[in-house]
């Protein structure tokens, strides 16, 4: 593939970048061109931009060293193709050094500009939107709620809580309804929309969709997200009775916190406080799973992980509520390989619990199907807040890519040496060095 060139060096794809870049540029201030010819109000001149958006082989990655690029120009409602775009920004590019070869092909079914950009062929058609302003924050914006989500204990499928999916389809409605807003405005509208949302109303990111009837049984039902590639799909989800009323409270405390945005005081980084699970709850239960080695650990960990909603439902059943703490721990003092859940319990309603009996139950779910994987050992327990991990460290990898925290239970006593199990525990806050306060057991605080 190499020798064929069908595999771009580093060189080709920033020669590739820059030239889209630089594009990007080049659309904007042609925009602000347009808004000064047109006379439109001054305020206009400060928000008017349009943008670059590639697609076809370069936008999925598969191009060549001698592909080009399709990109498409997106300019505002005011911008049009036969003056603005074939002639005003034609010209605008034809006076660069960088473009060659330059011509119009206005009668095709899709008119677009031809033209060589720093020696690479690129196709430019033309879009308007019924908006002032493109600026890009969609990325932006999934960054910040993945960053929060995270923090507050909201993120994490397998154990009812958001996937990625459901975030992205939550971003891009907002995004899509406020298309002029800043990064700022759109947070604030995401709490203020979806704290306030009429659940189980579906999110539907198409507007002429048919809402269709979801049974109240079904378990997405607690907040269908339909997936934009088809009318009557849903993402797949996980959350019940107790992960709903955890993330619509978080929803509710992001939209009390942004709400006061424009305030001298306001601090962005209480919005992403971690959730403070030691302080919110007096009572845990502690999930143990440990194998042999580390690597069945893995394949042990994972299959245990994708039959929690079970354990969740249970628990559910009898007291009410349970918070499924992501944060994976591993205790160093163990014999074995091993990570460590807490689950967040409603204070005075253990006494509700035999745990023996639960792990009874979740062991006969685990057990269904287990054929093809690795097993190891699960300890069901119920502990108080004050015997949580009182310190854990944060250890990264340097430098390598796409790897992910690993936490360890430290004894402060003992040095410091970092773990690497193949089956790397996701980074969160420590739920140690708070203490525990009562709280009422049928509405549990969702976080300060």
């Amino acid at each position: 593939m190499v020798n064929e060139g069908l595999v771009p060096c580093g060189e080709e794809e920033m020669k590739r970048r820059n030239a889209i870049d630089k594009l990007k540029k080049i659309v904007v201030e042609w925009v602000k061109t347009v808004t000064y010819q047109r006379g439109l109000p001054k305020k206009y001149l400060k928000f008017a931009s349009g943008t670059i958006l590639t697609y076809g082989s370069y936008g999925l990655g598969v191009y060549n060293s001698e592909s080009d690029i399709d990109a498409l120009c997106v300019g505002p409602y005011f911008a049009t193709i036969a003056e603005d775009f074939f002639i005003v920004l034609h010209n605008m590019l034809a006076s660069r050094p960088e473009v060659s070869e330059i011509h119009c092909v206005k009668d095709a079914k899709v008119p677009l500009m031809r033209f060589k950009f720093d020696g690479i062929s690129i196709d430019l058609p033309y879009a308007r939107l019924k908006v002032i302003s493109i600026p890009e924050v969609f990325q932006a914006v999934l960054r910040c709620i993945k960053l929060w989500a995270k923090r507050r204990g909201v993120y994490a499928n397998l154990l009812g809580f958001f996937g990625g999916i459901h975030l992205a389809v939550l971003s891009a409605f907002i995004c899509q309804r406020h298309p002029s807003a800043s990064l700022s405005a759109l947070i604030l509208l995401l709490f203020k929309t979806f704290a306030l949302w009429p659940w189980p109303t579906p999110v539907i990111l198409q507007d002429q969709i048919a809402r269709p009837f979801i049974p109240t049984h079904d378990k997405v039902s607690w907040m269908p997200i339909q997936l934009p590639c088809s009318p009557y799909e849903f993402c797949h989800s996980n959350i019940t009775r107790s992960t709903f009323y955890k993330i619509r409270t978080e929803f509710l405390r992001g939209h009390m916190l942004t709400k006061d945005m424009l305030s001298p005081d306001f601090d962005w980084n209480i919005l992403f406080e971690p959730f403070p699970y030691a302080r919110k709850y007096g009572l845990f239960v502690k999930i143990f799973l440990s194998a042999c080695d580390k690597d069945e650990l893995g394949d042990w960990v994972g299959w245990v992980k994708s039959r929690f909603r079970c354990l969740l439902v249970k628990l559910e059943e009898l007291l009410g509520f349970c918070d499924p703490n992501p944060t994976e721990y591993v205790d160093t003092d163990a014999s074995e390989p091993n990570v460590i859940f807490y689950w967040g319990l409603p204070t005075g309603r253990a006494d509700l619990t035999n745990a023996d009996l639960v792990e009874e139950y979740f062991l006969k779910s685990i057990d269904h199907g287990l054929n093809q994987v690795s097993t190891g050992t699960m300890k069901l327990s119920i502990v108080k807040a004050y015997q949580l991990p009182k310190k854990a460290d944060q250890l990264i990898a340097p430098e390598r890519k796409n790897s992910k925290p690993c936490w360890r239970v430290v004894d402060g006593n003992r040095k410091k040496t970092p773990a690497q199990p193949k089956y790397k525990p996701h980074c969160a806050e420590s739920a140690g060095d708070y203490l525990p306060t009562n709280e009422n057991p049928e509405f549990p605080s969702a976080g300060g």
